[in-house]
């Protein structure tokens, strides 16, 4: 609760301090029109906490994984599990209560069922993320009760273009030797728009700063220094995708095709001592992912009276990965295959009443067979309808939403029987724009959402210790329950926020009170040397700030200065009393910009606290601060473009562990590394 209060109190001093010393009345700068909120907003129109990276900020903070591109914005977090694999982490929740989506629909991957399945999206192929904090359930379902990333890309073009527009990149990380190779064109002729892209990443095992293991090894062990061992791996992505174009909008397709081989850190699945894994000892386990996605996209202008807008998204995603281990052998085969519809009509104003009714349909298959398969074939269907309106009343917007979700879970095993949830959300925010600088947001919800997959049915047909299989990826024992409930979460953000002359300030306080919280406890008990997690049910709270800020200091050298500032902190407790596991820790963070228009230099610092609030059984993590230094070269070349850029991150050669991540006391972050890319734009 210090931390808390510290945090709340520096954010409060900061938002006013800010105003007074700056106070000086103009226009906001030019918001981003989120897509993700289907009701033509800005990001400062909703109450809704909304972060954006677009443009030269998402091209610096771009990475391999999602999770480590959002991990220096306000509230978002990276669960790494080695370079390979970071999903993202929102106040603290990640995995089946993070959707992830890509341009409005599911990613299809198998992300959400293990810490240690990659999410399949590129982010440097993206041309926006916009990140939805807190709730987004009454726009995406269940599996949004903690957030929404929505990865945004033009695979299906959304505009025709005027002959041909592209570019190609090349980035080099030292770290693990990573070489990453981007292309994409868009071109339009006529009605017709046509994209393409293409990635090739490979990449070697990760250097480190000491030891893998926390501490080093103990007296008579041999431990890793220096690097992680069975951290490299390899990407390619290809991509597809046209457009026809009418007068009131356009009517388009995609396909797109990734292939994905990566390794686990060998600390993940240790079981020294037990020869029933004897297969383990003699190798790494490694992940080869295929995955094939269909898209089609339609969007209608005032198709009929009443209408402002009609959007339908259609996806079908064939999904699978073997885990192979030391042997050479597929030890389990994961299938996920999935067809998702979704389906928005957004209508004029009816008595000052604007909004939109929705229609999502989500229908899958997943399976994981093979002699350490957990989890049975398993079917899903999801049907869920919503409704969000707002209403506009001089400088008050009021939006008020409810969606109904109808969730069914057959698994193929007698040891459990099919699973049927009926949940409801609902959920009302006022805006208040105090004055042309001053806004003031409250968003009240009540969100509910289903028992996924992995916590029904993990290990239910396994009646005792003899029969639990280990997931071998992450070297422990899952136990799911079929008895679990929904999950129900009442949530409170009141938001703060100021515009003015170039600078931003906004602070966010949000508490999400949530009865049968359904988490993966580990339980202290070990079988065969693996630790067992069990999934369990019980009220939990969780609460916290973000502060984020920027501000247009003038100019020095012919070149623009800009200063921003981010903190945050959260804290989670369930019911019986133990702090929430893999939380992040209070951070603050800097960034210090000088630009013009052909030279660029950035220097960034992250100052994370010990997390000493780590859950029951789980070890604390050592706070760390970590600088980064950068700068890029504009060149205007007969029409084109030549970026050259370069960076030093981790410059200190700082250990970081991430307390969001399964494996922190086995696989620390890279240590210093150089970053060096050249991108060309046509």
């Amino acid at each position: 609760m210090k931390q808390f209060c510290t945090v709340y109190l520096a954010g409060i001093t900061l938002a006013l301090g800010s105003a007074l010393a700056l106070a000086q009345t103009s226009a906001p700068p030019m918001e981003h029109v989120l897509v993700s909120v289907p009701l033509h907003k800005k990001s400062a129109e909703t109450a809704l906490p909304v972060t954006v990276l677009s443009g030269d900020a998402l091209r610096r903070a771009a990475s391999s994984t999602i999770g480590d591109t959002l991990n220096n914005s306000p509230g978002l977090s990276n669960a790494s599990f080695g370079p390979g694999v970071g999903q993202p982490v929102i106040r603290g929740q990640q995995g089946a209560r993070v959707t992830v989506l890509q341009n409005g629909t599911s990613s299809g991957d198998a992300s959400n069922i293990s810490a240690d399945h990659a999410v399949s999206v590129e982010a440097v192929l993206a041309d926006s993320i916009e990140v939805l904090r807190g709730p987004a359930t009454l726009l995406y379902g269940g599996g949004a009760i903690g957030g929404v990333v929505n990865i945004l890309d033009n695979r299906i073009p959304t505009s025709l273009e005027e002959g041909v527009r592209g570019g190609a990149e090349y980035r080099y990380d030292s770290a693990s030797g990573m070489n990453t190779v981007v292309g994409r064109m868009d071109a339009g002729s006529g009605s017709m728009a046509w994209h393409a892209d293409a990635l090739y990443r490979d990449w070697a095992d990760l250097e480190i700063p000491g030891y893998a293991v926390k501490g080093g090894p103990q007296e008579g062990e041999v431990g890793e220094k220096g690097e992680i061992h069975n951290t490299d791996g390899r990407t390619k992505s290809m991509t597809l995708g046209g457009s026809y174009h009418f007068d009131d909008g356009f009517f388009g397709m995609a396909v797109n095709r990734l292939e994905n081989e990566y390794g686990i850190p060998s600390g993940a699945h240790e079981h020294e001592g037990d020869e029933d894994f004897e297969a383990h000892e003699e190798g790494d386990i490694r992940l080869d992912v295929e995955q094939t996605r269909y898209d089609a996209a339609l969007h209608w202008h005032d198709p009929f009276a009443g209408a402002e807008i009609f959007r339908g998204f259609l996806s079908y995603t064939d999904y699978q990965h073997a885990e192979i281990e030391g042997s050479g052998e597929i030890g389990t085969l994961y299938s996920n295959e999935t067809t998702e519809a979704r389906l928005e009509l957004v209508h004029d104003e009816i008595v000052d009443l604007h909004g939109v009714f929705g229609l999502q349909l989500k229908s899958g298959e997943f399976s994981a067979i093979g002699e350490e398969s957990f989890v049975p074939v398993t079917q899903s269907t999801e049907l869920g309808l919503f409704l969000l309106e707002d209403y506009h009343r001089d400088a008050w917007t009021f939006e008020l939403g409810l969606r109904l979700d109808s969730v069914d879970r057959d698994p193929d095993t007698k040891a459990a029987s099919a699973q049927n949830f009926s949940t409801f959300s609902l959920s009302g925010s006022i805006l208040w724009s105090v004055s042309d600088s001053w806004r003031l947001g409250l968003a009240l919800s009540r969100a509910e959402r289903a028992p996924a997959i992995e916590e029904l049915f993990s290990n239910v047909e396994g009646s005792g210790p003899e029969d639990w299989v280990l997931h071998a990826a992450t070297g422990a024992i899952e136990l799911g329950n079929a008895d679990l409930n929904s999950e129900v979460s009442n949530n409170l953000d009141l938001t703060l926020s100021w515009t003015g002359n170039g600078h931003f300030v906004e602070t966010t306080v949000f508490y999400n009170d949530f009865s049968d919280y359904i988490n993966l406890t580990n339980t202290g008990l070990e079988v065969e040397h693996s630790p067992v997690l069990i999934y369990a049910q019980d009220d939990a709270e969780f609460y916290g700030v973000e502060i984020e800020s920027e501000f247009n200091l003038g100019e020095l050298a012919n070149g623009d200065i800009t200063l921003a500032l981010f903190a945050d902190s959260i804290r989670g407790t369930l019911g019986n009393g133990e702090d929430a596991p893999r939380l992040p820790p209070l951070r603050i963070s800097g960034r210090l910009d000088w630009s013009n228009q052909s030279w660029g230099f950035w220097t960034r610092v992250m100052n994370a606290a010990e997390q000493d609030r780590s859950g029951e059984n789980e070890d604390t993590t050592d706070g760390y601060t970590r600088w980064d230094l950068g700068g890029d070269y504009r060149l205007p070349l007969a029409g084109k473009e030549l970026l050259l850029f370069a960076s030093v991150k981790n410059i200190t050669g700082e250990e970081v562990r991430l307390s969001t991540s399964f494996l922190r006391d086995v696989a620390p972050e890279a240590g210093r590394s150089l970053e060096l890319g050249v991108r060309l734009e046509l």
